[in-house]
């Protein structure tokens, strides 16, 4: 069989600073007609570098290829000049990126990004243009997809964002679909179905499909083959059963291995109550006309009660937008909400900016994209010693430095980076810095949004086992966010399921997951833990 796609003996250079780093190091496989290669491997692995040499990508001239070629319909995509690669981009071969927030333009609508790829390749009209796009993103689980249209990529919730750029890259109906994390900011659920549209499509098309992910659930119900990467080599590559069954590599079998485990601390319910929200409400006003009158609400969060006490962690699960980070936001004060919270026994739901600002210190975020939130034009010393200037402005220098270097080393950083920038850390070294910025002012809550989500399985269990450590040593109320329910079942003593702004079930973690009440709740169950398990075994058991 001809193969569609053949990498032959790539690599790739990168230059800084005088210095040159070899990222990819003489990489080859083949992707044939039809069929899913799956990528797998670490955070820097060279997964993504990979993927985006295919289409050239890549920051050129800090970027070489001292080797290799890519072979695409029998044309050798590396020597095209870039009109000609201009028609293969995002038509014969289209790319789903990791990040929607960065990848997605800020000043343009949906409507807008979905069917710009359409008229420049296909020549659409305005109407069809709209027509289709509204196709596109009912195909992808956009709830009234017409609504959405005029909306703006920070209008829109991570699962969303991602759920657009998919729609863009199904758009011309490519023959090669590279998916760089397609579905790490959707929650299991939504993962679920847009995995089942992706594989409907590709036997629908004869679609093929170059598919980087972390989690390996995925990859052994999705993928056909898989090559396994790491160092920027491919150590293994095998048949998909083979792989799982009989990995051959060392790395392979400790990849396999790795996944949140460990229990969260015991449940007690005499620990003081830190966080507490009754009757939480947060509804948006939706204006229309010229006069801008509100004419209805989206209810993001509708009567939530929440207690989160000392040293114990509530998990809060649902699909991308159902309010879970909504409710984390009112919690902590960051967006206006209506019905009482209270924060070690205050009342502060009625605190001002400048009343919440002496509280800022004792309730902390860990934010789900660490690259968005911290920083580029900031050292790693200055994003963690940030809160200390504001809130403890009595420190000096040196006093301030031995806090950043205890913070670093806490969260298992060498402190001597600190002197670097966040683009020189991989993704979890980043995902811990934001937890060290957080950590360095000795706070009592911390709110967790989707802390692991952007994390390979093997970086994923060391930060859920840092999160319990720090727990333990220091005593903390964690609110965890998250659409990962192994992660939240390693760390969460109560759970809180939300759905369209609404609690459809509460109560004791181990209970809600060993025998959950709702339909809802057992849908997201077993989303969420049958993708760990191939169609094969579901049927022999």
């Amino acid at each position: 069989m001809t193969a569609l796609l053949s990498v032959r003996d790539l690599s790739v250079m990168f230059r800084q600073d005088g210095k040159e780093t070899l990222a990819v190091d003489h990489v080859s496989f083949d992707i044939n007609s039809g069929e899913t290669l799956a990528l797998v491997g670490e955070s820097g692995s060279g997964k993504s570098v990979t993927a985006l040499s295919i289409l050239k990508l890549l920051s050129y001239p800090m970027a070489s290829h001292p080797s290799g070629e890519i072979l695409f319909d029998n044309k050798d995509l590396m020597k095209l000049d870039e009109k000609s690669l201009q028609k293969v981009r995002g038509k014969d071969i289209a790319m789903i990126f990791q990040e929607p927030m960065t990848s997605l333009n800020p000043l343009h609508t949906v409507e807008r990004q979905v069917s710009e790829v359409m008229k420049v390749h296909e020549g659409m009209s305005d109407k069809d243009a709209r027509q289709r796009t509204i196709e596109l993103l009912t195909q992808v689980g956009i709830r009234e997809p017409e609504k959405r249209l005029s909306s703006f990529p920070h209008q829109l919730s991570g699962g969303q964002r991602q759920r657009v750029m998919i729609a863009m890259a199904l758009a011309n109906n490519p023959k090669l679909l590279i998916a760089d994390e397609p579905t790490t900011a959707l929650d299991v659920t939504v993962q679920a179905q847009i995995l089942e549209l992706l594989e409907k499509l590709k036997q629908e098309r004869s679609m093929s499909m170059l598919f980087i992910t972390h989690n390996l659930g995925i990859v052994r119900k999705f993928a056909d083959r898989v090559c396994v990467m790491t160092g920027g080599k491919i150590v293994e590559t095998g048949k998909t059963a083979d792989i799982f069954n009989h990995p051959q590599h060392d790395y392979t079998k400790k990849l396999l291995a790795a996944e949140p485990k460990g229990n969260p601390p015991k449940a007690d319910k005499n620990a003081p109550v830190v966080m507490e929200g009754e009757k939480v409400r947060v509804w948006f006003p939706v204006k229309k006309g010229f006069f801008r009158r509100t004419v209805d609400y989206i209810k993001a969060v509708n009567d939530i009660d929440v207690t989160i006490r000392e040293g114990q962690t509530l998990g809060v699960v649902g699909e991308s937008g159902s309010g879970k980070t909504t409710l984390g936001l009112a919690l902590t004060r960051m967006i206006s909400s209506k019905g009482h919270i209270r924060f070690n026994g205050k009342d502060i739901e009625h605190f001002s900016f400048k009343q919440m600002r002496p509280l800022r210190r004792h309730i902390q975020i860990v934010f789900q994209d660490p690259f968005g939130s911290l920083s580029p034009r900031m050292s790693v010393g200055e994003i963690i010693a940030e809160g200390l200037l504001i809130h403890e402005k009595n420190l000096n220098y040196e006093e301030r430095d031995e806090r950043v270097v205890r913070a670093l080393e806490e969260v298992d950083l060498d402190p001597e980076t600190r002197n670097r920038y966040p683009h020189e850390f991989s993704g979890g070294q980043r995902q811990r810095i934001a937890i060290a910025r957080a950590m360095v002012l000795n706070p009592r809550f911390v709110m967790l949004d989707e802390p692991t989500s952007a994390l390979d399985m093997s970086v994923q269990a060391q930060v859920v086992d840092l999160l319990r450590t720090l727990q333990q040593k220091h005593n903390l109320a964690y609110l965890f966010i998250s659409h990962d329910l192994k992660v939240v079942k390693a760390l969460a003593n109560d759970l809180i399921v939300m759905r369209n702004g609404q609690m459809v079930e509460h109560g004791p973690a181990e209970e809600v997951f060993s025998s959950p009440k709702t339909e809802y709740t057992r849908a997201l169950m077993n989303a969420a833990f049958d993708l760990s398990v191939d169609k094969n075994d579901i049927a022999d058991a």
